[in-house]
């Protein structure tokens, strides 16, 4: 497994060692590839807009300006 090095704000920090005492982790390895992998998955299903979609967020749905249609 690739490693990689990455420095976090000190209450990140806290909050991983609370849930790796908590049980809820094994340990902090542990806990911070689970963390990724949820952050990942949670970006993937909820990303960033494409183009298409900015579109229909500065005119409305289906290109109406002030109503919206189903």
């Amino acid at each position: 497994m690739p490693k990689v090095e990455i420095t976090v704000p000190e209450h990140l920090e806290m909050q991983i060692v609370q849930l790796v005492e908590q049980g809820e982790f094994v340990n902090r390895d542990e806990a911070i590839e689970d963390l990724l992998s949820t952050g990942i998955r949670a970006y993937k299903t909820s990303g960033p807009m494409s183009d298409d979609d900015r579109a229909y967020e500065d005119d409305g749905m289906m290109g109406h300006e002030d109503e919206y249609v189903f």
